[in-house]
């Protein structure tokens, strides 16, 4: 024993012993094979891997068989040898199997060494979760994104998706969570959404915000979606109504003036903290792009004691934040995106981690997009002041004249919503956007209006009735302060990383019109 109590570690240094998972009865593959040495030397290290076969095929005259095994943890696949009284080789070479075995890590023969440097021959199987091959439905051959949206409870199986597998970035916590039984090898997207989700708190964290969870179901119309859909239940109207006037009476006059004292308080509260929140939101606008979703993620931070200057300011820092995130710590999977999918995905990651993002009015960027018709180029839109800028516009100004992200602050009052601040000139609003190559509007936020007698009038101006937003009036009257906040559509930042192009193909379960499966 050592002076610490440890046993010895052989002829192994530290840094050649593998993590154990804390959670589950298996190495993952990432640390076996992301090493720089490809997993060299671990050789002679017995281990147990779990997985699913990719590919798997028999040799030897059916003596042995190779299998490709992957775990979600990483892009690259395990190498398995299993012979023939290890294991029936019928059972565990078919696509889509699930296999949990123990072996022994060793250097492949030397005219096989350039294309693994490490592979395990497996001395005992634990569990088979075998496949019924006649009904498999996913081949081994290329498979569109848009076919595999008619199996998203399989298509986790694939290269490309994945299945909610991991848990944060520190392979010592990685395990796997069953989803009616289909956790298949993790892919490129799922890691990519992984490691952005993970930086978004980080990031956040790291400048002293305070994470709030917030309702996915309000009765708040803020930018005219709300008016779209009612949840209901198929019970008798009547009949609810009565058992919840039994359960619940109407408040007194007391419950009334106790909870605006209430509000009153958390005003105060709120008022002095900078927030962000992260998580679903609906919109059950009836589109079919490849840009919408009817469910989907969104990041807000809200800032206390910030105008729009530092709103920009916020928001440029996070994205640029993200991008170099994903650079140092998931640059596997970006490579396979690039190689797969689109090749420029790492040097816009690069471009936009390390660029100043340029700053423009919208008076600017409609003038911008004038001197662009003049000169004989042609949208499909009208460009005049005034209009909301279509995503053909975004993309010029970022793809064309400025080859960079850009931000336009300050849109007419008219396209923008009632809570944005109004400016000086009480025809435009302290509204930005954060534009970005290949998607467009990648974030919308804007400095709130404080001015309580200003954003009632705003309110009314829209045609909104008064009495829902009280509440929010409520903020203003009781000790309010400049604050600023925008929002981030998470699925955009995963289309922009990737380049995949149908948002359809960034999520899990995608929602959308004429679409909920499972």
């Amino acid at each position: 024993m050592s002076a610490a109590g440890a046993p010895p570690v052989d002829k192994l240094t530290i840094s050649d012993t593998i993590p154990q998972s804390d959670f589950s009865q298996r190495v993952p593959i990432r640390t076996i094979l992301t090493r720089p040495d490809g997993g060299a030397a671990l050789s002679g290290q017995t281990l147990k891997v779990g997985g699913w076969v990719k590919k798997g095929r028999e040799q030897g005259k059916g003596t042995f068989a190779f299998i490709e095994l992957n775990d979600g943890s990483c892009p690259a696949n395990l190498q398995l040898i299993i012979y023939a009284d290890v294991a029936p080789l019928g059972q565990v070479v078919a696509t889509g199997t699930c296999l949990h075995v123990e072996g022994v890590l060793q250097m492949p023969p030397e005219d096989k060494q350039g294309k693994q440097a490490i592979e395990l021959k497996v001395v005992k199987v634990l569990e088979i979760g075998s496949v019924d091959s006649s009904k498999y439905p996913l081949p081994k051959t290329r498979l569109t994104l848009e076919f595999l949206r008619d199996y998203v409870h399989l298509r986790p199986r694939t290269n490309t998706v994945s299945s909610v597998e991991t848990a944060g970035s520190n392979s010592k916590f990685r395990f796997q969570v069953p989803v009616h039984g289909l956790t298949g090898s993790i892919a490129a997207i799922a890691r990519i959404r992984n490691t952005l989700a993970y930086a978004t708190h980080t990031f956040f964290q790291k400048h002293g915000f305070l994470y709030v969870h917030t309702p996915i179901i309000t009765t708040s119309d803020c930018e005219g979606a709300g008016e779209m859909f009612q949840v209901t239940t198929l019970i008798n109207e009547a009949e609810k109504i009565e058992k919840e006037l039994i359960k619940n009476p109407p408040p007194s006059q007391e419950d009334v003036d106790l909870a605006k004292s209430d509000v009153k308080g958390k005003g105060e509260i709120v008022a002095k903290l900078n927030v962000y929140t992260f998580g679903p939101t609906f919109r059950a606008e009836n589109s079919h792009t490849s840009r919408h979703l009817a469910e989907f993620w969104m990041v807000e931070p809200e800032i206390a004691f910030a105008d729009i200057e530092d709103d920009m300011k916020c928001a440029e820092a996070y994205v640029r934040f993200l991008c170099q995130w994903l650079l140092d710590n998931c640059l596997d999977d970006m490579e396979f995106m690039v190689e797969k999918f689109d090749k420029n995905a790492i040097k816009r990651l690069q471009m936009v981690s390390s660029t100043n993002f340029v700053r423009l009015s919208y008076t600017e960027a409609v003038t911008i997009l004038e001197e662009a018709v003049s000169k004989g180029h042609k949208f499909e839109n009208k460009v005049e002041w005034g209009i909301d800028l279509a995503s053909e516009h975004e993309k010029y100004l970022t793809e064309v004249k400025f080859e960079s992200p850009v931000i336009v602050y300050n849109y007419p009052k008219g396209i923008k919503s009632f809570y944005m601040k109004l400016n000086p000139d009480k025809k435009t609003v302290a509204a930005m956007d954060v534009l970005v190559p290949k998607v467009g509007e990648l974030i919308g936020g804007s400095q709130r209006e404080e001015n309580y007698e200003v954003l009632k009038e705003r309110i009314l101006e829209m045609g909104l009735p008064l009495e829902p937003y009280e509440w929010y009036l409520d903020l203003r009257r009781y000790g309010t302060v400049k604050h600023s906040g925008f929002g981030l559509g998470f699925e955009r930042m995963i289309l922009f990383a990737t380049g995949i192009d149908n948002i359809r193909d960034v999520i899990p379960f995608p929602r959308y019109p004429g679409r909920a499966d499972l």
